[in-house]
């Protein structure tokens, strides 16, 4: 049996397509590709993406199915070319890694919502459309409005230098509440419950120097100073550079990091070089969470929070 096979892009994320008509037996081959899924919007099955999946393929499932570059005229899902000045600006301009990564993302759902048209070709009206689709439809949280909105607004007014009306980009009007805060003893029985020594340290910087996830991710082991007990943290535009106090705790439990995992360009890394994910992250935090048996709401944004008014030594 030949299965067609062709890059895809679903829920913003690269995949592989395959084609190929009804057969129960090739579906059970297919089901036992690690990743796999069923499209129901595209009716295919589709894997994760990889480099030489032709070849990978075939080798795995030599003398069962032949895998074939696909001829298909339709197209799934494909992604709408991103416009070539908006990153080299965004680095141009001395953007951090994690916020360039931000408005790519963000940026680039704004150009899939719009798969027929032209970047050029968007009204003003069309964006605030799509803006309203963010907040009925997705949900998107007011954080994540406004990182959309300055994701668009970027393009714009730095790259296009045309400047969108407030009307079209509203911002939201975030409710004042009191942030929502863990004890002391919260906190130590969840680190407790960290089983990983790896995802205790990220945990640990969080709460101890009132880290975002994002900043953890991209911190690099030169950015440790041990001497003078400092973490150098790099911000978005590099004009709010700052340094965090580094905790002797944390600094014990980072010597025994090093020693273990011997970090090569990012200080916590999923294997050499590369960075570890914030999925992963926020996996291992909500798990040790659920065997603490702690029942208030209790995120990584919590915990950092939670730094402000906790001394940690």
């Amino acid at each position: 049996m030949k299965v067609e096979a062709m890059e895809c892009w679903i829920d913003d994320i690269k995949r592989i397509a395959l084609i190929f008509p009804y057969d129960r037996n090739v579906i059970t081959l297919i089901k036992q590709i690690e990743g796999r899924n069923w499209s129901v919007s595209q009716k295919c099955w589709h894997i994760p993406y990889r480099e030489n999946y032709l070849a990978f393929l075939n080798e795995q499932f030599l003398g069962k199915l032949e895998f074939i570059e696909s001829t298909s005229s339709q197209l799934i899902e494909k992604k709408p070319d991103f416009p070539t000045g908006y990153l080299k600006t965004l680095k141009l301009l001395g953007y951090s890694e994690p916020t360039i990564k931000t408005y790519q993302g963000h940026f680039q759902r704004f150009l899939n919502y719009f798969p027929k048209t032209k970047l050029e070709d968007i009204t003003p009206d069309e964006i605030r459309e799509y803006i309203i689709y963010l907040v009925e439809t997705k949900k998107y949280s007011i954080s994540s409005q406004n990182n959309s909105i300055n994701a668009i607004r970027f393009y714009y007014s730095k790259v296009q230098y045309q400047e969108i009306e407030e009307f079209y980009l509203p911002r939201p009007h975030k409710a004042k509440t009191i942030p929502h805060i863990l004890n002391e003893q919260e906190v130590s029985l969840i680190l407790k419950n960290v089983c990983d020594l790896r995802d205790k340290c990220m945990i640990f910087l969080i709460y101890s120097a009132g880290l975002t996830p994002s900043e953890i991710l991209y911190l690099k082991p030169e950015q440790i100073d041990s001497k003078n007990m400092k973490i150098f943290i790099s911000s978005a535009t590099g004009d709010k550079d700052r340094y965090v106090v580094l905790a002797s705790k944390i600094l014990n439990l980072l010597r025994e990091y090093f020693l273990k995992y011997k970090p090569k360009e990012w200080l916590f890394e999923a294997f050499p070089g590369k960075q570890y994910s914030k999925r992963n992250l926020q996996k291992a935090f909500q798990t040790a969470v659920q065997k603490s048996g702690i029942a208030k709401p209790a995120t990584l944004t919590i915990l950092k929070n939670s730094f402000a008014v906790h001394p940690v030594g």
